[in-house]
């Protein structure tokens, strides 16, 4: 399954920067794990987490169903262009 292709169908409808969106896998402990980084603008980082983590939550929950149809724990994490920088 491409996750990537399934999670910009569901978050490029509400972000303003949609061709700054960047989605990529982290390292994880398990074969069956798979972590998906998503790095926006911030302002987009800010609707795609919502108001008390709302929207990340469904959006966990969804990419979650689609992962354990593949037998696969699918994990998202959020950061802005912003807090990348800072990391380097």
């Amino acid at each position: 399954m491409d996750y990537e292709q399934v999670i910009h169908a569901f978050i490029d409808s509400f972000v303003e920067h949609k061709d700054a969106i960047m989605i990529r896998e982290l390292p994880s402990d398990s074969d069956r794990d798979l972590v998906l980084l998503i790095v926006a603008e911030s302002e987009d980082t800010a609707r795609l987490i919502g108001r008390r983590g709302i929207i990340a939550d469904a959006l966990r929950e969804v990419i979650g169903v689609a992962g354990k149809s593949e037998g696969r724990r699918v994990h998202l994490k959020f950061e802005s262009f912003e807090e990348e920088k800072q990391g380097e």
